[in-house]
């Protein structure tokens, strides 16, 4: 059962900017990069739990690419980092791989799954998986679903609950999620992310799935819109974790400060 976390956070994400680093390894390519790695840093990885505890954040999300060293030494380490700050680790964010991916799929769900392991032994009670890259079909949707089903599996047996996302192509639609949400049977929760869809029907397409939302990824884009999206949450009478995951650059914490106190009200 998953416990009911603290629910002020923020993502690793919201500090890339201050954390710097991008650590190698990419499905197929163990020396690959998911982006530039950048040429400075002002905060170590193990420090991230500290620092978010002195501004009163209890709980947090990790990007995968942001852990410099994926060895049982470095992960215990910070683990321990995490339990000193009596920071709670809601999510591993599991930001590669396609898992319907025509050729490479079956390659991806496997190096998906260890992360898992990566997962359990930080303590992060879920990890969010990307449902899909490929164009939104029928065929891509039951693929994505038939991994998922595998994927859940395993990390049940880690002790880590799976969560996916409204982001990327096959995840694209309300009814894609209503699908995935249903043919899961609930071994699949969602992170529900303000930012990821747009246009007109924005709104009204995130009414439709906010009963899902296990977690929220509470993007700033302007503060008219972070109302209006927490105020689908509040309609949906969502009760999990709402990550920050927006820093503005040069300005990080001031502006982490900033939408606390816009969301506050709803926690």
């Amino acid at each position: 059962m998953i416990q009911t976390p603290l629910r002020l956070s923020v993502s690793t994400w919201a500090l890339h900017e201050l954390i710097g680093t991008v650590a190698p390894g990419r499905p197929g390519d163990p020396a690959a990069h998911l982006m530039p790695p950048r040429e400075s840093r002002s905060l170590d990885l193990l420090h991230v739990p500290r620092e978010l505890a002195k501004r009163g954040i209890k709980t947090m999300e990790l990007c995968h690419f942001h852990v410099p060293d994926t060895s049982t030494c470095y992960l215990d380490e910070w683990a321990a980092a995490r339990e000193e700050a009596g920071v709670s680790l809601w999510s591993l964010l599991i930001d590669d791989g396609d898992l319907n991916h025509p050729e490479h799929g079956d390659r991806d769900r496997d190096w998906i799954i260890t992360w898992l392991d990566r997962a359990s032994i930080l303590g992060a009670q879920c990890v969010r998986i990307i449902g899909g890259k490929q164009p939104l079909t029928d065929e891509s949707l039951a693929k994505s679903i038939a991994q998922f089903k595998i994927i859940a599996m395993e990390a049940y047996v880690r002790g880590v609950h799976v969560m996916t996302e409204n982001w990327f192509p096959t995840l694209s639609t309300p009814e894609a999620i209503h699908t995935l949400m249903e043919e899961t049977g609930g071994s699949v929760g969602m992170t529900f992310d303000f930012g990821n869809w747009g246009g007109l029907d924005k709104y009204s397409n995130l009414e439709q799935i906010a009963e899902y939302a296990e977690g929220c990824h509470t993007k700033w884009d302007s503060d008219e819109d972070f109302l209006r999206c927490l105020e689908i949450t509040r309609a949906a009478e969502f009760s999990g974790p709402y990550t920050l995951v927006y820093g503005e650059p040069r300005n990080v914490w001031e502006s982490l400060e900033r939408q606390k106190a816009l969301v506050l009200p709803y926690v």
